[in-house]
């Protein structure tokens, strides 16, 4: 049997409190590009779902492009991030690292909820265009936890 899945929003909380806050979102772009390569490697090993996993990539990469375009100098912004947190990957590999993967898909759907959390509480403080994009990549973060929980469901696994 399985461990219990760990708790997504918890460990974003404690990597989050080693970022300055202006820079938390540039942070979670980090996150939702580390998760659109994820997406591409399942497409890899389950071909019968590549097409709704590629398309979950693609959406976690136009969060990541969206999120960049709203702060200058992101590139060099964002390797101060991960020069702040070096153990970033590592954290996001070992939360997925040998666990089959309808929990994969599980821990993956919780990670998207907790994101688009993340962008409506982001929003809700923003001026235009920041909040409108944020409230974007929080509808693109719930397609995705559904895309999830309906493979899942078809996969007889949830």
């Amino acid at each position: 049997m399985s461990s219990p899945l760990p708790n997504v929003g918890e460990i974003l909380g404690r990597l989050l409190a080693r970022v300055p806050e202006p820079e938390h979102p540039l942070f979670v772009a980090i996150a939702e590009r580390m998760a659109a390569e994820r997406y591409r490697g399942w497409a890899e090993v389950a071909p019968a779902q590549r097409d709704g996993l590629l398309a979950c990539s693609e959406r976690e990469r136009g969060i990541a492009r969206r999120v960049e375009s709203l702060h200058d100098d992101a590139a060099s912004r964002q390797q101060r991030i991960r020069a702040q947190v070096p153990e970033l990957a590592e954290i996001n590999e070992s939360v997925f690292a040998g666990r089959p993967l309808d929990e994969q898909f599980a821990i993956q759907a919780q990670g998207e909820r907790v994101g688009a959390g993340f962008w409506r509480s982001l929003a809700g403080s923003a001026s235009e265009p920041a909040r409108g994009t944020y409230l974007h990549c929080a509808e693109l973060e719930e397609q995705n936890a559904t895309a999830l929980e309906s493979l899942r469901r078809a996969s007889g696994t949830e």
